[in-house]
């Protein structure tokens, strides 16, 4: 299994707007960055990722599931190379982890959320995984 993380601005798509969907889930669209594009396309069904708040909250607040692999994204130009995934909610974070605090935890400091803070996917490690759930509360 793969770890990841996936943004989102809160007053576009939430958590909560996310949580509504069930266990159908939502496609993830929107994605318009080939780094971004070529880790969707990593994604594998059962993959999990934290569902961070970007912009307003800059927080990591639950976690989602891949529920389907890579698909044309349905909200692009047609014969445009973007794709989705489907992610359903699998549950809250007890405590939200903000980004401060991400910045703040040594450990944390090679993470990609810090290095490279405009991509909207991005893989995380077993380890980071491990060390988010904990601060979160899970």
């Amino acid at each position: 299994m793969n770890y990841w993380l996936v943004k989102s601005e809160p007053d576009s798509w939430s958590w909560d707007q996310q949580v509504k969907k069930g266990a159908k889930g939502e496609a993830w669209t929107g994605v318009r960055n080939h780094t971004a594009k070529l880790n969707l396309m990593k994604m594998k069904k059962g993959d999990l990722a934290f569902f961070y708040h970007s912009n307003i909250g800059k927080e990591i607040v639950g976690i989602v599931e891949v529920g389907k692999e890579h698909y044309p994204d349905p909200t692009a130009k047609a014969g445009d190379p973007w794709v989705v995934v489907d992610m359903v909610a699998r549950e809250p974070l007890k405590t939200p982890v903000t980004l401060e605090a991400i910045k703040q935890e040594p450990k944390l400091k090679e993470m990609a959320l810090l290095k490279y803070s405009r991509l909207s996917v991005q893989p995380v490690t077993a380890a980071e995984w491990k060390l988010i759930c904990k601060m979160g509360g899970l």
